[in-house]
C-alpha cells in the first residue's frame, strides 16, 4: 500500500489542509536598486498597487515605489514568513519594526487584530537583489482568535539545519522551521498559536535533496495532516508514486515516507499538524468561525483600525546599511546574531555607496 493519497497540480496560492489556510511561493529575480530602495528598471507596463503578472521575472505586488505589501489589516491567525533569500521589512499598527531575510523566519499571531506591512527592499545597487520567500498561514483554534496580538522572530542562526546522507552518501538537509525532525526543535512559536499546543503535532521543513537522494520522513501522530509540495527539480518517488515538479502530495502522514529524488537537485516544503476541525469563515483577511464573527471584523477595523497606523507612510522600510533586528511593541530590541553572506555584503555596499 503507498502513503500517496493523491497528486494535484499546484494551485495559486497553493492548496492546504486543517490547520493551515493558505500558502505562498514568492520567487522574485529583483533587479538592482535605486535610491529609495526600489527596483532600478522602468514599471512601464505594470499594474501598479495589484502587481502579479511576473513581468521580466519579478513584481512590484501591492507597491509602487519598493516592492511588497503596505500596510494591511489581519484578524482570527497567523503568519510565518520563511524568507530564503533577500529581505523584509516589517512595521506594524503596535509600533513594532523589523528588518529579516536570509534565512530568518517571523512568526506573526495577528490575533483580535494587527495592520502590518511587509515590504521588499532592494538594498543592493548595481546587482540583483533575488528575494525568495513563503508566507504560510496557520489558522487559530476559536479559543485564541481574540488573543493580544504577538510575534516571535526565529533567527537563521538559530533554525536548526539536519543534515542526512544515505546509504550511498548522498546528502539531503532538513530546515526545521517549527516542530521537531531527529531530535533537531527550533524556537517556540508564539505561546497563543496552534502550533505550541503540545499535542497539535505541527511541522513545517524545508527539504533540499541532492540528485539521487533518499531521505525517510518519520511518521507523526495518528489524526495528523501532512503535505509535501515539490517545488524544485525535475521527477521524484513520493511513497513510491512516481511525482514531478509543481505538484502538492498529500499523504497518510501516520505512515513512514520514503522520498526518493530523480538526477537533479529537489527542494520540497512540508506542511504538517493536527486539524483544529472548527468552522472556518474567510473574508480577505479576516478567519473567524462564524459570519457574525467576520462582520464584527470589519466593523472594529473600521472604528479601531487596530490601533492606528504610526508610521508617516503606508510602505516604511529602513535605511540600506540596517542590519536585521526587531524592535517589539514593548520596545524590547533584538539583533540579529549572525549575518548571512549574502546579506553582509549587501549592508557593506550600501554602506561604501552611502
Amino acid at each position: 500500500m503507498t502513503a500517496v493519497l493523491r497528486v494535484e497540480p499546484l494551485s495559486f496560492p497553493w492548496q492546504t489542509q486543517d490547520p493551515f489556510l493558505f500558502c505562498v511561493h514568492h520567487n522574485d529575480a529583483f533587479p538592482a536598486g535605486n535610491e529609495e530602495l526600489g527596483p532600478e528598471a522602468s514599471l512601464a507596463g505594470r499594474q501598479i498597487g495589484q502587481d502579479f503578472a511576473n513581468k521580466d521575472g519579478w513584481n512590484m505586488y501591492h507597491g509602487d515605489v519598493v516592492p511588497g505589501f503596505p500596510g494591511h489589516p489581519h484578524r482570527g491567525f497567523e503568519t510565518v514568513t520563511v524568507v530564503r533569500s533577500g529581505l523584509i521589512d516589517h512595521s506594524d499598527s503596535l509600533g513594532a519594526t523589523a528588518r529579516f531575510g536570509g534565512g530568518d523566519t517571523q512568526w506573526l499571531t495577528a490575533g483580535k487584530g494587527i495592520v502590518h506591512a511587509e515590504m521588499f527592499p532592494l538594498v543592493k545597487k548595481g546587482e540583483p537583489n533575488p528575494t525568495e520567500l513563503f508566507q504560510i498561514w496557520l489558522n487559530l483554534p476559536s479559543k485564541n482568535k481574540m488573543v493580544e496580538p504577538y510575534f516571535s522572530m526565529l533567527w537563521a542562526d538559530a533554525i536548526p539545519h539536519v543534515v542526512e546522507r544515505d546509504d550511498a552518501g548522498r546528502e539531503t538537509e532538513v530546515t526545521v522551521i517549527a516542530g521537531s525532525f531527529r531530535g533537531a526543535t527550533p524556537p517556540s512559536p508564539p505561546p497563543d498559536s496552534w502550533a505550541s499546543s503540545a499535542d497539535a503535532d505541527v511541522a513545517i521543513w524545508t527539504l533540499r535533496l541532492a540528485a539521487g537522494a533518499q531521505l525517510t520522513l518519520p511518521a507523526a501522530r495518528p489524526g495528523t495532516n501532512r503535505t509535501v509540495y515539490f517545488f524544485v527539480g525535475g521527477k521524484a518517488r513520493v511513497g513510491g508514486t512516481e511525482v514531478t515538479r509543481g505538484n502538492a502530495i498529500l499523504v497518510d502522514a501516520t505512515a513512514e515516507l520514503l522520498l526518493e529524488n530523480g538526477d537533479s537537485q529537489a527542494e520540497f516544503l512540508v506542511l504538517q499538524g493536527r486539524p483544529i476541525g472548527e468552522p472556518v469563515v474567510q473574508y480577505g483577511p479576516f478567519v473567524m468561525n462564524t459570519r457574525q464573527e467576520i462582520e464584527a471584523a470589519f466593523r472594529d477595523y473600521q472604528r479601531t483600525q487596530f490601533g492606528g497606523w504610526p508610521f508617516d507612510r503606508a510602505d516604511p522600510v529602513h535605511p540600506a546599511e540596517r542590519g536585521r533586528f526587531a524592535r517589539h511593541a514593548d520596545g524590547r530590541i533584538e539583533e540579529a546574531r549572525a549575518l548571512p553572506a549574502e546579506v553582509s555584503a549587501a549592508i557593506a555596499a550600501a554602506a561604501a555607496a552611502g
